[in-house]
């Protein structure tokens, strides 16, 4: 099979566009030519009102046909070659029962996979995760919602599909992936319920009423395999002897004993990373981004980026990446962008406002919104290993009170914003987050570096998407989450650096940031975990 790639269409080509392109392209006779599959589709708008939409195909020739001979032809032209082997293969498979199982400490995308490659290798992990399944989770996450009723240990941050779930469901990373494993995620998510189309468009995405039921599928997957999950059931302790893991401690004061701990605990489990320094796990401050989440009308975005073109199918609803490096030597920029999505309460925290944005799979709510972040270095926040946590949470708490200490958030059309003027009210752009917003002066929710360069970076953007700096777009506080303040390093064996056995993955520990990046973490770990399990070399 060859692939291909560069393939340049119109957005308006015919069915038999494709055919017709490859045949000639490769200079082959109709009868040349078996089959092709859309191994991804899409698209360039930089010229909004001609859109081009771009594949790769996956190309079968007729037998009468050698490839071999095909590609010498084409030996130097980059976009023409042998279609890779994607198919997975584990590192490791069990032959007979160990005395200890691994455990799997949290349940988000990083510890699912983590525990399904382990449960499909024959190993049974014991997956602990601190809040509920995610039926029950979501009732509680959408009852904070309404009610101001905050669970600490059942809301956003925590529980079965972890962060990711109550999110826009996005599954593409900008990481290296050499082996693949993008596919295999991928292939996953499509066995448990996920649209096909997820395997070939270039951004595919979810949505949390579809991660829900995938989730729950996956899960019995996992059960079905031998392995066990535990919900509520949070780990309070890491035990260690002589650097090395032996067990884990429950929050009821149970122990369960292993030497092998995948710790995949999510960016917001500020308790686990101090205990974590208590117990001489070796940590580091890391980079993160705070900032605030923007609204704009979902119309204004798809007519500034597709102009006629607005309302293909084939586009959906349109998105935005901007970056802008401010004259202050700050670098703002747009992340986690939620088109037609709503701006979703996400504390983890009693007296803590911390926002993040949220889309289902249709995306056809009014608003497009993303944070807009500044980002901020441990020089910032100087101190032990877990001073940016302390940073996070003082501006938490600063948002908490600005919005009047009930879990309503602190809000400000942009217009307001850009001038100073602290008095106002919204206007065409309706903040879509719950439980409310109260109109304020966001020059107080961030530190004043932080201020200053979001009103140098949103005039900027206008430049680039037209309306962008609109008087009444809508800024909401406070965006702190963006990504772990904390490192937890680790060596190439993936284990700890200082803690043998215990195998730091994900975002919590610095290693992902988002639902596809840290399943392919997920999967590295199980297969490291596997490898020392089983005593072979990797």
């Amino acid at each position: 099979m060859l692939r291909l790639t560069d393939v340049k269409l119109p957005l308006d080509h015919d069915d038999q566009a494709i055919n017709e392109y490859i045949l000639q392209r490769l200079s082959l006779q109709p009868k040349q030519l078996s089959e092709y599959t859309v191994f991804r589709r899409g698209y360039d708008a930089r010229k909004r009102d001609v859109i081009i939409l771009m594949y790769t195909l996956d190309i079968t020739l007729a037998d009468s046909v050698d490839e071999q001979t095909l590609l010498a032809k084409f030996e130097k032209d980059q976009h023409v070659r042998m279609t890779p082997d994607m198919e997975y293969k584990f590192v490791a498979e069990k032959t007979e029962e160990l005395e200890q199982r691994p455990i799997v400490i949290g349940f988000g995308p990083c510890g699912l996979f983590t525990a399904l490659i382990l449960a499909q290798m024959g190993l049974k992990p014991i997956v602990l995760e601190r809040g509920k399944e995610v039926r029950e989770r979501t009732k509680d996450t959408f009852g904070f919602w309404r009610k101001r009723i905050l669970n600490p240990e059942s809301n956003v941050q925590f529980g079965e599909g972890g962060a990711g779930t109550f999110s826009d469901g996005k599954l593409y990373s900008q990481v290296k992936d050499p082996k693949f494993y993008a596919r295999k995620i991928l292939t996953e998510f499509v066995k448990a319920g996920a649209p096909e189309e997820i395997m070939f468009l270039s951004k595919p995405h979810i949505g949390t009423f579809k991660l829900v039921t995938m989730i729950e599928r996956m899960r019995k997957d996992i059960i079905a395999l031998g392995g066990e999950i535990r919900f509520s059931a949070r780990v309070d302790d890491i035990l260690i002897e002589n650097d090395q893991v032996t067990g884990v401690e429950l929050a009821g004061g149970e122990i369960i004993e292993t030497n092998h701990v995948s710790l995949a605990i999510g960016h917001s489990a500020r308790d686990t990373f101090e205990m974590l320094q208590k117990r001489g796990v070796y940590l580091e401050a890391k980079p993160f981004s705070i900032g605030f989440r923007i609204e704009h009308k979902q119309s204004a975005i798809d007519d500034a980026r597709f102009g006629k073109n607005a309302g293909n199918p084939l586009l959906g609803s349109a998105d935005y990446k901007l970056v802008h490096h401010c004259k202050n030597g700050r670098s703002v920029y747009s992340f986690c962008m939620c088109p037609g999505g709503t701006v979703v309460a996400a504390t983890s925290e009693e007296g803590c406002l911390v926002t993040n944005g949220m889309s289902q799979y249709s995306r056809k709510e009014m608003n497009a919104n993303s944070a807009i972040v500044v980002g901020i270095t441990p020089e910032d926040f100087p101190g032990n290993p877990l001073a940016g946590i302390d940073l996070q949470r003082k501006w938490e708490q600063k948002a908490f009170v600005l919005g009047g200490s009930n879990y309503d958030a602190p809000g400000q059309t942009v217009g307001d914003f850009l001038t100073g003027r602290g008095e106002g009210e919204f206007g065409d752009v309706v903040p879509s987050y719950k439980p409310g917003l109260k109109f304020t002066d966001l020059s107080k929710a961030l530190p004043p570096f932080a201020i200053a360069a979001i009103r140098e970076a949103i005039p900027a953007f206008e430049k680039k998407i037209k309306g962008f700096s609109a008087k009444d777009a809508t800024l909401t506080g406070v965006e702190t989450r963006t990504s772990s303040p904390v490192c937890i390093k680790r060596g190439r064996d993936f284990q700890s650096i200082s803690t043998k056995g215990l195998y730091p993955a994900g975002e919590g520990a610095g290693y992902a940031g988002g639902i596809l990046s840290a399943g392919i973490d997920g999967i590295k770990v199980a297969e490291a975990m596997a490898l020392s399990m089983l005593e072979k070399e990797a």
